[in-house]
């Protein structure tokens, strides 16, 4: 059946097609005319989709609206890609070898064909159903057809949307839609907030009106969730693999309602289904045909594991095989016409698998007699397609383009009364106008800050600590010539404190990229409307960020109490905020890669901070490098910044700074400040010639500054929405096995794959013959049992039981299915029985062989998740030898283990991709693949008590899902016990099981026991209870729609089980089971006292092994640490370059240390969100099944890290030090040198520790400046001396600081052995008493003080040189002898162990114990 459409619709004339609105070619079918099956949607209270649907689109004529309808056809279409062949994989070395890169850029790499010369027609109201194995290039196809091409090398043949071509289309963006196999979604977001965000940005200019808006957007929000089932998950997080939010099925379908709200005339939907169990994937389908009945829609649609009630729904059919056509047409003949060319479709199964048979030799069945007849590859069916009967009447079929001409112009009429009447450049494809567009996106953006509460009160709480830290530190400051300079950099702290905490931006940019480039696709928004809604929401919380700071800092540092210079401070400090993130936003917008990016980033922050005015002061710039003044918001800031608090500011020069001082120099006329800007007398510091003459700023350009900071941030704002707009995250070739170097079975795959699912030829041609032999798999020989097993969690206002009195066994030799509607509760239920959960009240009792689980039970049991989580570095073969290193007993001889493995890698079929990288989703390992090897790192720790699988099949087609559970079936042939959840599983694979759990909305049991020979047990059981089963359906998809679908009779099925004989029989069976299993020994060997299966020692070394190969397969972020690390020194060495002796090149040789500090913010940066990725490995998967310990897994990660850091410390050293002009003294050289390398352990140290406390990425970033800034930077001893500094921190904080010994270790020797020399520019003058000399009149003052006379015989005027020598310099920083260099090296080693303590200690707060079941 077709659904209810009206009869001649699918071959229209020109007139079918051209509902232009004002003389309707008919009013849509009424719900009566419809098939019984297109009445899904409806509920208790009798609404369905279909009868509201068929009003709103009566409405719409009644309105004389013009209604979109497209037809799509192509012709002779072929799709050209990068060929890919199995290529070798990159790492530190090779990639920069120059032989390799010179390949690289001879010239483009092969083409292959992805399509061949496909022709075919979809009209409005038809639905075509997409088919082909993975690798066929059904996606390939889908994106060619809706006008993604981005990712091919080239398209050849035509493309019309009614008579459009591609390049026409592309202004109608939002008309043809296509839908990708991944769910993309903000996981703080309700469903609610993300399907209403969707229908807001889509409201038509017809929906006019007081409040018609909001009441449309208020009706859609309430049709849509409930169409697709999903209403009660309207307040619910969508969630993703980390976020606890709705299930996967569930949010399956808050994608499919995202495509829905978007109301596009061509929708392509590829996979759609995956995730959604028979009953809810049906649902879907069927509201895909009445949209398309009612609203006159085109689909295209590709689906794995079909049904026959879903494929019936479909007009057309194409069915591909390697790129090529080998059937268009009819979806009702398609199974006859391979039937005719002597092919067998076995009785109960499903066509689709059947149509996609035909190309395997080891699936297909051929009639007898046929056997030399029947075409075997897939030129020949493509052949005998192009020759038969049905592709002369499709082709016939085809109308000309021409015919849709008129509908075309109907329907670019339509989008036009969509929009605004008064559109800007700026509208194109998107239905509301751009104000609306920012309104919408502001709104959303509100809500994911709202919704990511911890980084929320991160970035107010950090706020608060820094205005404390750095107010006590520079508190009350003095209003003499000893605050000068420490004035300055109170100044300038705040304008690096959210210099570096904008640096967090980066990070955002790429967490949202991907869902922008959806919503792009939609037209949902501009990508510029993005931008400036992200800016506006910024300036709320940067205003209340920035008050909180400025009211505690600004008044204990104790600036100028005036009013008006306060607000001035204010104000210039929140636009220099908003202006740092614009530019860092605007960063991360212009790279395509996060590691280019972060490079930048951190090397673009040190810049602006160096060449701001104040560690380099403007009038010491170099000339090669004092360009980056004027393109720095930080200078102009800096000197806004100054001009305000130092404007009317007048400094008396007293104590050190007045020369001479002391008792018998207190002559005025004698005397001189060694301050700049001081009045002739020396008395008095003016303000203003203090910025002038110390920094080389102007004190009038405050509010020409202020101007230019806002300028900055304008542009930056406008170059990111440029970047955003231009943008195409897509990648350029086709994904492809990638083979470790030195594999020596790349050779071996030569044939091409298609881009989205990397498969390499047909998996199942290439099956091994296993099904004979000893693989010598473990076996089981207990019995599981869970007993009235209940689950309960926390969630706002009270709790929520997610599973509710399950009772069940799995038994030796048994597959067990666990099946349920989306959101009952499967995997949850997985997670409990295998000990994965750390949160909630798990009340109940899970036995094995009668007796309580023991301490060994998560490793000795194996849990293939659904998510698939590998470390993508690591070749498939180290995956599983890697599992069974650490799962198996420690007394097993390593090479029995390595026999093991290869065991698996055969009985899995693993062998031809054995060395192949894992990859990660969407490149590497094909979904099938990827899902096997899941199934192979569990099966190779050799389970001995059961091994669960949660939706093993979800994601492949029906040959390959067969074929999964082909496998199971030998496992438990060799005794192994197995559950596994499965969805959509045709007659023949469910089958396959031997017993079933059903499971209802909540966690409710609605049956357990054996199935029964082709399902008849199970069967009789929902008959005698008033479900029958037509003999034609499938049994699982009947039970699952009787569960939770239209069968059902809206009766509660689990009251039902509850009552029946068969659930008094289960309990009966429990309790004689425990009692027996009781009196009899357990057959269950086990060290119950050990967590591990293996030592401490062989974890870390097997651990740290895989993570030191992890990185040198990682040269991005190996290389982009080097190369960060190299031009930061020799843009430091540059800018300090070859410095003297004088006294003023005394103090540039501090600030070439304190320099150093920011090489660290940059490569933390880098290194956060890479472990973090590896931490979310382990915890996801590897702790869970203990496979090591948390210890290991820290241990793994500091170590590996080693030699790059003694590699990126020796560079920076070589590339600053000599360019710097430093002693090059071995005792000297040495020391610093070493002391490098000590500080490359430290900052690694402190971005793990930080990472390792932290949620996410983003929060980590947001941590970094309050612990580097208002921590260590600010109480090192160089912004504030360390004899100012208030008593409350000298005495204990700054002694407790590494930073502080991190500094004297690279200063102290460095200085100690300077003999000053000042310059005529470093001496300051002042007049000797009359008849004496300035030797004479210095020498009570030297004797105490330090410094020299240039010229002690002149009694005229005195030439005074602040620093005799380095060593005076060094003790006004509390370097007081040369010895303290050594001392603080070795201060620091013992800092650089208690920091790496630090990072233990983090990870060991992270440790949760997984839940266990508790009897009430």
């Amino acid at each position: 059946m077709t659904g209810c459409k009206p009869p001649d619709v699918g071959e229209a004339s020109p007139e079918h097609t051209s509902l232009e609105g004002e003389t309707p070619v008919g009013t849509p079918p009424s719900p009566s005319e419809c098939d019984e099956q297109d009445r899904f949607g409806e509920g208790p209270d009798g609404w369905s989709y279909n009868q509201w649907l068929h009003e709103y689109e009566t409405k719409k004529i009644a309105r004389n609206i013009k209604r979109k309808h497209l037809a799509l056809t192509w012709k002779n279409l072929s799709v050209i890609g990068v060929d890919s062949h199995a290529v070798l994989s990159d790492d530190v070395l090779s990639s920069i070898n120059p032989v390799a890169i010179l390949r690289k850029a001879r010239g483009p790499k092969a083409e292959t064909t992805i399509i061949h010369n496909v022709s075919g027609q979809v009209r409005p109201g038809e639905m075509m159903l997409v088919l082909g194995r993975p690798g066929s290039g059904c996606t390939s196809f889908l994106k060619a057809v809706a006008n993604k091409r981005g990712s091919f090398k080239k398209v050849e043949g035509d493309v019309f949307y009614g008579t459009l071509d591609g390049k026409e289309a592309e202004k109608y963006r939002g008309t043809i839609l296509y839908n990708s196999e991944e769910d993309i979604h903000f996981p703080n977001l309700t469903v609610e907030q993300t399907v209403g965000f969707a229908v807001r940005n889509r409201v038509p200019r017809y929906v006019t009106g007081k409040g018609a808006s909001k009441e449309h957007v208020g009706e859609m929000l309430d049709v849509l969730p409930d169409a697709l089932k999903i209403g009660h998950t309207r307040k619910t997080l969508v969630g993703n693999e980390f976020v606890r939010g709705v299930s996967g099925g569930e949010r399956k379908r808050v994608s499919i309602a995202e495509v829905m709200a978007a109301n596009g005339s061509i929708t392509c939907w590829d996979n759609a289904t995956r995730g959604l169990d028979a009953s809810s994937a049906l649902e879907f389908i069927q509201a895909l045909r009445v949209t398309a009945d009612r609203a006159r829609c085109t689909a295209l649609v590709t689906l794995y594991q079909a049904g026959n009630g879903i494929f019936d729904l479909f007009d057309k059919v194409l069915v591909l095989d390697g790129g090529r056509q080998i059937y268009y047409g009819p979806a009702n003949r398609a199974k006859g016409y391979f039937e005719d060319l002597g092919f067998i479709c076995p009785p109960g199964a499903n066509v689709a698998d059947f149509l996609t048979s035909v190309t395997v030799p080891l699936e297909r069945q051929i009639k007898p007699g046929y056997e030399l007849l029947v075409p075997k590859t897939t030129e020949a069916l493509e052949s005998s397609y192009r020759e038969s009967a049905i592709a002369k009447e499709m082709n016939q079929d085809i109308e000309p383009v021409s015919n849709f001409a008129k509908a075309t112009s109907i329907m670019v009429a339509a989008i036009k009364e969509e929009q605004p009447k008064r559109k800007t450049p700026f509208q194109s494809s998107y239905t509301v106008p751009l104000a609306h567009q920012i309104q919408a996106c502001a709104i959303r953006e509100f809500q994911i800050l709202r919704g990511d509460t911890p980084s929320l009160l991160l970035q107010q709480t950090s706020a608060i600590i820094q205005a404390l830290l750095s107010g006590s530190l520079f508190y009350n400051l003095p209003t003499t010539s000893a605050g000068a300079f420490v004035r300055g950099g109170a100044i300038f702290y705040p304008l690096v404190f959210y210099n570096l905490a904008a640096m967090s931006e980066v990070v955002g940019t790429y967490f949202g990229r991907p869902i922008l480039n959806r919503h792009r696709d939609f037209s949902l928004y501009r990508p510029t409307a993005y931008v400036i809604a992200r800016l506006i929401c910024d300036i709320p919380f940067m205003i209340a960020q920035v008050s909180i700071f400025c009211l505690i800092f600004y008044f204990m540092a104790g600036f100028q109490m005036h009013a008006g210079k306060f607000f001035t401070f204010w104000i210039l400090t929140v636009v220099s905020a908003l202006t740092f993130v614009a530019m860092y936003r605007m960063i991360g917008s212009l790279f395509a890669s996060f590691d280019n990016a972060s490079k930048v980033s951190g090397f673009w922050s040190m810049a602006c901070m160096v060449y701001a005015g104040f560690i380099i002061p403007f009038n010491a710039m170099p000339p090669w490098f004092k360009w980056i003044f004027w393109l720095n918001p930080i200078g102009y800031a800096l000197e806004a910044l100054q001009a305000n608090e130092f404007g009317g500011l007048r400094l008396a020069c007293v104590g050190q700074q007045l020369i001479p001082n002391g008792p018998g120099y207190d002559r005025s006329g004698h005397q001189t400040c060694t301050i700049a800007g001081a009045t002739p007398d020396g008395k008095t510091i003016i303000g203003e010639d203090y910025m002038r003459q110390a920094y080389g700023f102007n004190p009038g350009a405050l509010w020409q500054d202020f101007a230019i900071v806002i300028v900055w941030g304008v542009v930056y704002t406008i170059i990111t929405a440029i970047a955003q707009e231009r943008m195409n995250i897509t990648n350029s070739s086709k994904s492809s096995l990638v083979f470790k170097r030195g594999g020596g079975n790349a050779h071996s795959i030569q044939q091409t794959k298609d881009e989205e699912k990397g498969e390499v030829g047909n998996s199942s041609s290439s099956t091994a013959n296993t099904e004979d032999g000893d693989l010598n798999l473990a076996k089981n020989e207990s019995v599981f049992t869970w007993d009235h097993l209940s689950y309960t969690v926390s969630v706002p206002g009270g709790h929520r039981k997610l599973l509710d009195g399950i009772t069940g066994w799995v038994k030796p030799g048994t597959l067990g299915a666990l099946m349920g509607s989306s959101g009952a509760g499967k995997t949850t239920l997985l997670d409990v029985l295998a000990q994965r959960k750390d949160v909630g009240v798990i009340q109940g009792e899970v036995l094995v062989d009668g007796r309580p689980l023991p301490t060994s039970f998560q490793r000795s049991a194996g849990y293939c998740e659904q998510m698939d989580v590998h470390e993508g570095t690591a070749t498939v073969k180290e995956a599983l030898v890697f599992s069974a290193r650490l799962r198996q007993p420690a007394d097993t001889p390593d090479d029995e283990k390595l026999h093991y493995v290869d065991s698996v890698i055969e009985l899995l079929e693993l062998g031809d991709f054995q060395d192949a990288l894992i990859g990660t989703q969407g490149t590497g390992l094909s979904v099938e693949q990827r899902k096997r090897v899941t199934i192979g790192v569990e099966l190779a720790a050799k389970p001995t008590i059961l091994l669960f699988l949660d939706e093993p099949t979800s994601g492949l087609d029906g040959q390959s899902a067969f074929n999964v559970v082909r496998f199971l079936r030998k496992l438990t042939a060799a005794g192994q016990a197995v559950l596994c959840t499965i969805h959509q599983p045709s007659a023949l694979l469910f089958d396959a099981f031997d017993q079933l759990l059903l499971l209802a909305k909540g966690g409710q049991t609605v049956y357990f026991g054996e199935t029964g020979k082709s399902s008849s047990i199970l069967l009789d059981y929902f008959a005698k209870n008033g479900a029958p089963c037509d003999p034609n359906a499938n049994p699982a998809e009947h039970i699952i729609d009787v569960v939770s679908g239209a069968s059902g009779g809206g009766r509660n099925w689990h009251d039902i089980w509850l009552a029946s004989p068969e659930c008094a029989g289960v309990n009966e069976h429990m309790k004689w089971l425990k009692q027996d299993l009781l009196s009899k020994e357990s057959k269950l060997k086990l060290d119950d006292a050990a967590d591990f299966a293996t030592s401490h020692w062989a974890q870390l070394k097997i651990v740290t092994h895989r993570q030191c190969v992890a990185l040198w397969r990682n040269p991005d972020y190996i290389h982009n640490k080097i190369i960060l690390h190299i031009i930061s020194a020799l843009f430091s060495g540059f800018s300090f370059w070859m410095l003297g002796d004088s006294s003023s090149d005394l103090q540039l040789r501090l600030l070439a240390v304190f320099n150093i500090l920011f090489v660290a913010v940059g490569v933390i940066a880098q290194l956060q969100p890479l472990f973090l990725h590896y931490r979310d490995i382990f915890e996801t998967r590897e702790k869970k099944s203990k496979m090591y310990s948390w210890y290991a897994f820290v241990t793994a990660q500091l170590v590996a890290e080693i030699p790059y850091l003694i590699i990126c410390g020796t560079l920076y050293f070589c590339c600053w030090y000599f360019t710097v002009g430093l002693p090059v003294k071995a005792s000297t050289s040495g020391q610093v040198f070493l002391h490098m390398i000590l500080f490359e352990f430290l900052y690694t140290a402190t971005g793990q520790g930080i990472a390792a406390i932290s949620p996410n990425s983003f929060f980590a970033a947001l941590m970094n400046p309050t612990i580097l800034g208002a921590f260590f930077i600010n109480f090192c001893g160089v912004l504030v001396p360390y004899s100012q500094l208030t008593v409350f921190w000298r005495y204990w904080f700054y002694y407790l600081n590494p930073y502080n010994y991190l500094i004297g270790g690279f200063l102290t020797q460095i200085l100690f052995d300077v003999k000053v020399q000042c310059d005529e520019k470093d001496l300051v003058y002042f007049k000797p008493p009359d008849g004496q000399t300035c030797g004479q009149y210095m020498a009570d003052f030297f004797k105490e003080g330090f410094g020299y006379v240039a010229n002690n015989s002149s009694t005229t005027e005195c030439g005074y040189c602040p620093y005799a020598n380095g060593g005076e310099y060094a003790k006004t920083l509390n370097l007081n002898e040369r010895y303290y260099g050594w001392r603080d090296t070795g201060i620091m080693a013992l800092f650089c162990i208690s920091t790496y303590g630090f990072v233990f200690l983090m990870m060991k707060f992270r440790s949760k114990k997984t839940k266990s079941a508790k009897m009430e």
